[in-house]
């Protein structure tokens, strides 16, 4: 049975999604491995070394163990896997993060996208859309762009 979902809200900086079995409570945390594996999944799949990345990435920015990191990975690629509507969540980020959390957040993106020494089309695609989503300013991905150049320059 397809389980219809009503539009996500936030409250208390928690963007929450209900549907008819109750309400789901998604963290900042959470909401970025989502957009992480939306853009890496762009090609189709994910590589190994795109997962590595996408580990390091949320455990360094946000702190936590790599275990905790692959965790949460873990369940965001298979709750997309289950529910591919899912990837619209990652609008809730707009509301949640301010120009320079959502700087780090294309810059992370980029990192995945190159990870595998590729940066195909389908993936680039995605990482736009991502960050079209999570409306991040034309002048804020330009700067991560930046950055990111110039970490793999030196």
């Amino acid at each position: 049975m397809i389980e219809e979902t009503k539009d996500p809200r936030i409250e208390s900086d928690e963007p929450i999604t209900e549907s008819q079995d109750g309400s789901e409570i998604y963290d900042a945390k959470y909401l970025v491995a989502v957009a992480l594996v939306f853009v890496a999944k762009g090609d189709g799949n994910i590589s190994g070394p795109e997962s590595g990345e996408m580990v390091e990435l949320i455990s360094s920015y946000f702190d936590i163990r790599r275990s905790q990191s692959l965790e949460l990975l873990t369940t965001a690629i298979e709750d997309l896997a289950v529910n591919p509507g899912l990837k619209d969540l990652i609008t809730e980020l707009s509301n949640l993060l301010n120009d320079a959390e959502k700087e780090e957040i294309a810059l992370m993106m980029l990192k995945v996208v190159a990870a595998d020494g590729r940066k195909d089309a389908e993936e680039m695609s995605q990482l736009r859309l991502a960050a079209d989503v999570i409306e991040i300013p034309a002048d804020t991905l330009h700067r991560a762009f930046d950055r990111y150049f110039e970490e793999t320059q030196a």
